[in-house]
């Protein structure tokens, strides 16, 4: 049976991501096999987990997914020598109002699937209380176990002799202690890290991360506080449709935030994934049924995709016979237009009159449920969809027929409701999955 943890931490930016891939690469040196989960929408982390242990990793999110697809999107570390799941945020931070397994909260995969949590503590400006933070945390939620923490950016031996000395006091187990240290710095950009495919030398990094942390942190301890984790069968699979037989997929710097369970769904259930780069001006194949353009940085590449033609005729024929639909990113591709950071208007393939704009960022952040008004691919009006939203892009136009109604977590209507023209559609959120 698997070795499982989750890292987690009272906040984001604590350290997370870089303790997991660190304790990925460093047991898989040893010879283990480690998979990868993530808590939470998000489809960034995947592909640096993926990175470390060789093993693609997707995420687990219990707001939009039932116990079922949780389990059976786990079911793959049933395999591996040791599993972890990254957290999101903090511990026990999720929406308001219960989605379909939970509030999308990391403790309700942990209690879930009953492995234990792995704390990282960031003690910076204080000393005792870091360890009244661990207890609270211990204490909040009965059903969540705490194995132990490990310290991030500690100042001074006295600063962690501090803090180490509250911990024990409290009864809380110190796999480590980590001083600060720039050369395992992630570069993050407006929406998160700057992608694991985008970095070169993102496996050196990784390395120095293992090496560093397996010099500070006592890996064996960490794995003995590990559960014994037994998968348990899944009752059902992914619930997700694929939006068509042969799909063609947009996929480049631009177009890169895709869901890795989504595609592994449509594949599952025979589709036929056909990949192009708008940004090499490149169109979407001819023989697809149907053209996707996923999320991504748009905004960053905005002069490159006006300027590219043949991407952006061939779209266009394309939607003349074909569905074609953008999430987020794509969704402002496949407007009219949209204006940079820099104030600077780009046509883009306007098969659809959405305008949007850079120029004055506002962050959009929240899950969604959308009920379709109209036909998206791979869904009928009527459909129950539940995704996530995270953009910095205001409206400037949305003037085509709505594609649905569209709630946030707490149940209010908000206006980015989609557009549909023609066989044009496009959603500012990105789908997880179908509300069955």
């Amino acid at each position: 049976m698997p070795a499982s943890l989750v890292i987690s931490a009272p906040a984001s930016g604590v350290g997370k991501t870089t303790l997991t891939l660190a304790l990925a690469r460093a047991w898989r040196k040893r010879g283990l096999n480690v998979q990868c989960f993530k808590s939470g929408p998000d489809y960034i982390d995947p592909a640096f987990h993926a990175a470390a242990t060789g093993r693609a990793s997707v995420s687990v999110d219990s707001w939009a997914m039932d116990r079922g697809t949780i389990a059976h999107l786990v079911s793959r570390g049933g395999n591996a020598d040791v599993v972890l799941a990254e957290g999101s945020m903090g511990l026990f931070d999720g929406v308001a109002a219960r989605g379909v397994s939970g509030t999308g909260a990391t403790a309700d995969i942990a209690e879930m699937l009953g492995w234990p949590v792995v704390l990282v503590i960031d003690p910076s400006g204080q000393a005792q209380t870091a360890a009244a933070i661990a207890a609270g945390l211990r204490d909040y939620r009965a059903g969540v176990r705490l194995g132990g923490v490990v310290l991030n950016r500690v100042a001074s031996p006295r600063h962690e002799d501090l803090v180490r000395r509250a911990l024990n006091e409290a009864g809380i187990k110190v796999f480590g202690a980590l001083p600060r240290h720039a050369e395992i710095s992630l570069p993050k950009r407006h929406l998160g890290l700057v992608q694991a495919e985008e970095q070169a030398e993102i496996g050196k990094l990784i390395d120095e991360a293992a090496r560093f942390v397996a010099e500070h942190v006592d890996l064996d301890a960490v794995l003995h506080s590990a559960g014994q984790w037994s998968p348990q069968a899944a009752a059902n699979g992914l619930n997700v449709t694929p939006p068509g037989q042969r799909i063609a997929l947009a996929r480049d710097a631009a177009f890169s935030f895709v869901y890795p369970h989504m595609l592994e769904a449509w594949r599952a259930a025979g589709a036929e994934i056909v990949p192009f780069s708008p940004l090499a001006d490149e169109a979407p194949d001819a023989s697809a049924n149907v053209c996707w353009l996923p999320g991504g940085y748009p905004e960053l590449h905005a002069g490159k995709i006006a300027a590219n033609a043949r991407f952006r005729s061939g779209l266009r024929a394309f939607a003349e016979t074909r569905p074609v639909h953008g999430e987020c990113g794509g969704y402002m591709v496949l407007g009219a237009g949209l204006t940079d950071a820099d104030g600077i208007s780009h046509e883009m393939a306007g098969l659809l009159g959405l305008e949007t704009s850079f120029a004055k960022r506002r962050m959009h952040l929240g899950y969604r449920l959308a009920e379709l008004a109209a036909p998206m691919p791979g869904h009928q009006p009527g459909a129950r969809l539940r995704g996530h939203e995270f953009h910095y892009s205001t409206i400037l136009a949305q003037p085509d027929t709505p594609l649905a109604v569209v709630h946030d977590a707490t149940g209010a209507v908000i206006a980015e409701t989609g557009s549909r023209r023609g066989h044009a559609t496009g959603t500012f959120f990105h789908l997880i999955a179908e509300d069955r």
